[in-house]
């Protein structure tokens, strides 16, 4: 059997514990756990660094039979290594006994219950993802690592997150030295924090506390989507029409930890749509009344919602790469916002067009840039009304839609993290 244990932040390792420790045939722990455990010298132990090594030699001593212990920082089970050991190893040979997670002892620490935060990683993970949950969701706990701290997250959060604030925790359960500290991502980002950093909570205080509910983490996303005109304000009907929204937002497939542009944004209907999914959103709007209305229906909807004053593709070069985006907008610029746009997006594109002799540039914007191409006419009809207590069919303009996904690629990811 391999016996996992989890320290806990600063709690002592419990007496089975150190039972355990004293009839191992191998210790494997990172440096200060290992020291910590004050093992006996005749134990052999394996430092962790890279893991490979350290899963082939508890290879080995269960080849011959003899009983492992890992030790782990918190929750052993919680992005830990407890993942790595039940792939290589079997659930099955695994005796987990978990300590409280970093999370779970940081939220304690500001009396706040957190069963509705988002947990994402960023130890050893690219930090956009962090970022864009930030961004989206009003209470997110950041697993940090090197090169992904603070200061990063800070930096990346300045400009682009309005109303957050970032709790700072270092060395949980260290009596000497556990700091807990609230600061803005500006503050944040002017700091060196050492490498006693816990795990960075990004808090929107006005809604830490979200209503009682029963499933835990974040929402499983809207109960309905392609909101009627009417729940947007809107200015002389200059709104993405619910039914071009629908394939719009089943293309552009907006999901957490993502970035959607909305170009053109008018209304912010399809950006405020994306954030109700979980995405994060930046609406790029070229007149002042556009983005005021664009923060109007954002709020209204209890979402959040970035808006960019300023004409595209001017604008673009200043904004993070998006994994989608929509375009809504663009008069005689669309060929070159679609170019840009095509470029920079990371998964797809998606171009709403009244005017049909637009789509052949467009549809040589997505296809130059890779981006394999499709659309579609969408022509509709609606119910209305008719004096008698009788309906008639009312046509909608036609719109012809475009998409660009990009094929995917090959990558390759560590899973411990």
């Amino acid at each position: 059997m391999i016996t996992v244990f989890g320290t806990g932040t600063g709690a002592p390792l419990s007496p089975d514990a150190s039972d355990a420790l004293t009839e191992a045939g191998l210790v494997v722990g990172a440096r200060r756990h290992l020291a910590a455990a004050r093992l006996p010298d005749a134990v052999e132990r394996v430092v962790l660094g890279p893991l490979a090594p350290a899963l082939d030699a508890i290879e080995g001593c269960l080849e011959k039979e003899r009983p492992v212990v890992v030790l782990a920082s918190g929750d052993p089970g919680f992005f830990g290594i407890v993942r790595a050991l039940a792939e290589r190893f079997g659930a099955e040979r695994l005796d987990v006994r978990p300590g409280v997670s970093s999370v779970a002892t940081a939220f304690a620490r500001l009396g706040l219950p957190w069963d509705d935060a988002v947990v994402v990683s960023a130890h050893g993970r690219a930090l956009r993802t962090a970022v864009q949950v930030c961004r989206s969701h009003p209470k997110v706990a950041v697993l940090t690592g090197p090169g992904s701290g603070p200061a990063e997250l800070g930096a990346a959060l300045a400009h682009r997150s309005a109303g957050r604030v970032l709790v700072v925790a270092s060395a949980l359960g260290d009596p000497a030295h556990e700091r807990v500290e609230r600061v803005t991502p500006a503050e944040a980002a002017a700091r060196d924090w050492g490498t006693a950093v816990s795990v960075v909570l990004c808090l929107d205080e006005s809604r830490a506390l979200a209503p009682v509910r029963t499933v835990a983490g974040p929402p499983a996303g809207p109960d309905r989507w392609a909101l009627d005109e009417r729940e947007f304000t809107h200015r002389d009907s200059m709104i993405s029409k619910f039914e071009v929204r629908a394939l719009a937002l089943a293309r552009l497939g907006p999901r957490l930890g993502e970035l959607v542009w909305d170009v053109g944004a008018g209304s912010g209907s399809v950006a405020v749509e994306c954030a109700r999914f979980g995405a994060a959103v930046t609406a790029i709007e070229k007149t002042r009344d556009g983005c005021d209305r664009i923060l109007a229906n954002a709020e209204a909807h209890g979402v959040d919602v970035r808006v960019v004053h300023g004409a595209a593709p001017t604008v673009l070069s200043d904004l993070d790469d998006p994994d989608a985006v929509f375009i809504g907008g663009g008069g005689r610029e669309l060929p070159a916002i679609v170019t840009v746009c095509a470029r920079r997006a990371r998964r797809a594109v998606v171009v709403a067009m009244a005017a049909l002799d637009r789509v052949p540039a467009a549809r040589e914007a997505l296809t130059a840039a890779g981006l394999d191409c499709d659309g579609v006419l969408l022509q509709s009809s609606r119910l209305a009304p008719l004096p008698g207590n009788v309906t008639r069919l009312a046509a909608t303009n036609p719109v012809f839609l475009l998409w660009g996904v990009r094929p995917p690629a090959r990558t390759t990811e560590g899973v411990l993290q």
